[in-house]
C-alpha cells in the first residue's frame, strides 16, 4: 500500500507539473495586459461615518494650517490642460526613455525594448495647499503640498528570446511637500536664474507592477521592500538640506559677488608718442576691469616726460577672472580741451596665477581691432606688475563649531580680532526702504556715509517703498571693527523752498559684520514713523 501510495504521488506531482507548465506557457505567450478604468468617484453624502473617518488624513493642508494658501484656481487649471500636458509628458518620457532602452537591445539577450502604451491617465495632480515665505534674502519660496492618485496606463514590451513579455504600472500614488525656491531674483525674464527643489519629508510613492497580467507586488514582502527602497533613495538625493537646482538662466545673467582684490602697480612707460607743441607729452594712466562700472582709477600726470616712472600702486576688485580684464588707457593732459589718447592695453585675469605677481611690458595700440592699420604704429611700452588675490573661502573665515551665522550657540563671536586683521572689501547692497514719507515730498534717494566718503544710489521719484538693488565695495587695510556706517535717506525736489529733506537714518556696527561675514537685515529708520530699510552688508577677507 505504501509503495503504490508513492507511486501515485509520483505520478500525481508529474502530471500537474506538466498542466502547470503548459498553463504558464500558454498565459506566457497569449496573455494582455488589462485596460485602465476610470476609478468610480462618489458624492461624500453617501459615504457612511467609518468611511469618512477613514478620509480624515486627507482633509486639504489649507483646511488644517492657516498659513496654507487655497488654490482651487491652480487646480482648475490643471484640470484643463491635463489632457495636452500629458501628451507633451509623455512625449519627453518616451524620447528620454528610448535611448536608456536602446543601450541594452543586444546584452542579454534583449532583442527591442519598446513602449507599447503610454499615458499618465484622465487625473491630475491636486495642490492641497500653496504656502509662500517671504525672507530678507534674493529669492522666493514656495511649499505646495500635492497628491497625484493616477490612473496611469503605461505598458512595457520586452522581446527576450523570441517571447513578448509584458511589463504594465499601474495605480500610482505620488505624495509629497517639496520646497521650491527660485532664486536669485533677476530683471530678465522669467525674473529668477535657477529652481533649487528638495523635500520637506519623505515622500509616499505606491504603485502596482504586472508581468504578464500578474502583479508582482502582491509577493509577500517585495512591497514594503520596494516601498523602503524608493524612499531611501529619494531622501538620499533630494531630502532637505540636499536639493536638486535646475538653472534657467545663464549665469552672466546673475549679479556676480567680488571674488578677489587685483593689486596692480604702474611702474613707468617707454617712448611715449609726442602730442605736444614742444616735442614732448604729459601722460597720465586710467585703470580699470572690463564689464565694471565703477569709475577708473588714474595716476598723477607727469609733465614733459616721454619715459615716465609713476610706481603707483592701485587695487581693483575682481568678480570674475575667467572673462574680466585689465584695460590699461594712457592719456596726453592738456590744460584746455579734451585730452589726447596715447594708446591703450589689455591684460586678460585669466592668465595670472592667483597670489603671485607678474610684470607685463606691454605694447600700447590704438583699440581693440587686431585689424586695424592704426595699430601698427609704434606708440610706446607700458610696464605694470599685477598680482591677482582671491579672497579666503567662506568655510575658512570662522574656527570650530558654529551655528551657521558665524556665532557660537552662546551668541558671543568665535574669533579674535587678531585673526580678523588683513585686508578685504566691505560690501554693502541697498536693496529698497519700505513706509518712508516726507513732509512735502516723497523722491527718496540713499547717502551712505563711511570714513569721510560719501555714496548714493538713484533717486525714485514719488514712492514710499523705493527699490534700488545697488552694491556699494569699500576696499580696506584692515577690518572695520571699530567703525559704523551712517545710511540715510533723503527726498529730494526741483522746489526753491525746503528742496531737501531727511527721511531717517540708520548707523550700523561694522563690527558685527566683520565677525558674522555677512548681515541681511531690515533697519529701522531713527527720525522716521515707520520706516524701514533693506539692507546687506557683507565683509569679504582677502
Amino acid at each position: 500500500m505504501g509503495i503504490l501510495s508513492t507511486f501515485f504521488g509520483i505520478v500525481g506531482f508529474g502530471i500537474g507539473s506538466l498542466v502547470g507548465l503548459l498553463v504558464g506557457f500558454y498565459l506566457f505567450i497569449y496573455s494582455e495586459p488589462g485596460e485602465v478604468k476610470d476609478p468610480v468617484i462618489r458624492p461624500l453624502h453617501e459615504l457612511d461615518s467609518s468611511t469618512l473617518q477613514g478620509l480624515l488624513p486627507e482633509i486639504p493642508m489649507w483646511v488644517k494650517f492657516s498659513d496654507f494658501e487655497r488654490v482651487d484656481w491652480l487646480n482648475k487649471f490643471l484640470v484643463d490642460i491635463w489632457p495636452y500636458l500629458d501628451k507633451a509628458l509623455c512625449c519627453t518620457i518616451r524620447n528620454t526613455a528610448e535611448p536608456i532602452f536602446a543601450e541594452y537591445i543586444g546584452k542579454y539577450r534583449i532583442e527591442a525594448i519598446e513602449f507599447d502604451k503610454l499615458s499618465l491617465g484622465s487625473l491630475p495632480p491636486i495642490i492641497y495647499g500653496l504656502k509662500v515665505y517671504e525672507t530678507n534674502e534674493n529669492e522666493l519660496i514656495i511649499e505646495p503640498a500635492f497628491r497625484w492618485a493616477g490612473n496611469p496606463n503605461i505598458v512595457v514590451v520586452l522581446k527576450l528570446l523570441s517571447l513578448r513579455i509584458t511589463v504594465q504600472l499601474v495605480d500610482l500614488q505620488v505624495f509629497a511637500a517639496p520646497r521650491v525656491t527660485l532664486k536669485p531674483l533677476v530683471p530678465t525674464f522669467p525674473c529668477f536664474a535657477s529652481i533649487v527643489v528638495s523635500l520637506l519629508e519623505k515622500p509616499h510613492v505606491d504603485f502596482g507592477i504586472k508581468i504578464l497580467g500578474g502583479d508582482v507586488m502582491a509577493i509577500p514582502g517585495l512591497y514594503r521592500f520596494v516601498q523602503e527602497t524608493i524612499k531611501k533613495q529619494v531622501a538620499s538625493l533630494y531630502l532637505w538640506p540636499q536639493t536638486l537646482e535646475i538653472p534657467v538662466l545663464d549665469a552672466s545673467m546673475v549679479a556676480k559677488k567680488p571674488v578677489g582684490i587685483l593689486h596692480v602697480k604702474v611702474v613707468r612707460a617707454l617712448k611715449l608718442l609726442k602730442m605736444d607743441i614742444l616735442g614732448s607729452s604729459d601722460p597720465y594712466v586710467k585703470l580699470n576691469l572690463t564689464e565694471d562700472k565703477l569709475p577708473a582709477k588714474q595716476t598723477t600726470v607727469k609733465m614733459n616726460k616721454l619715459n615716465p616712472e609713476w610706481n603707483e600702486k592701485f587695487r581693483l576688485i575682481v568678480k570674475d577672472p575667467e572673462t574680466q580684464a585689465l584695460e590699461l588707457q594712457l592719456y596726453d593732459w592738456d590744460k584746455v580741451g579734451r585730452h589726447d589718447k596715447l594708446g591703450m592695453q589689455l591684460v586678460p585675469l585669466q592668465v595670472l596665477t592667483p597670489g603671485a605677481t607678474k610684470e607685463f611690458v606691454l605694447d600700447l595700440v590704438k583699440n581693440t581691432n587686431i585689424n586695424d592699420p592704426q595699430n601698427k604704429k609704434r606708440r610706446g611700452q607700458v610696464i605694470v606688475e599685477v598680482a591677482f588675490v582671491p579672497f579666503k573661502s567662506e568655510s575658512s573665515k570662522h574656527n570650530g563649531t558654529s551655528n551657521g551665522y558665524g556665532k557660537s550657540e552662546s551668541g558671543k563671536s568665535l574669533e579674535s580680532d587678531e585673526s580678523l586683521s588683513g585686508a578685504g572689501v566691505l560690501s554693502i547692497l541697498i536693496q529698497g526702504a519700505e513706509d518712508v514719507e516726507g513732509e512735502h515730498h516723497s523722491n527718496p534717494y540713499a547717502l551712505l556715509c563711511f570714513r569721510g566718503e560719501v555714496k548714493k544710489t538713484k533717486m525714485i521719484r514719488k514712492s514710499r517703498n523705493p527699490l534700488w538693488n545697488e552694491d556699494f565695495q569699500f576696499m580696506l587695510d584692515e577690518p572695520p571693527l571699530h567703525d559704523k556706517i551712517r545710511i540715510e535717506l533723503k527726498s529730494k525736489s526741483r522746489a526753491l523752498i525746503r528742496a531737501k529733506e531727511s527721511l531717517g537714518y540708520v548707523e550700523i556696527n561694522l563690527a558685527d559684520v566683520v565677525h558674522n561675514g555677512r548681515i541681511n537685515e531690515k533697519f529701522h529708520l531713527i527720525d522716521s514713523h515707520n520706516g524701514r530699510i533693506h539692507a546687506e552688508l557683507s565683509w569679504t577677507k582677502a
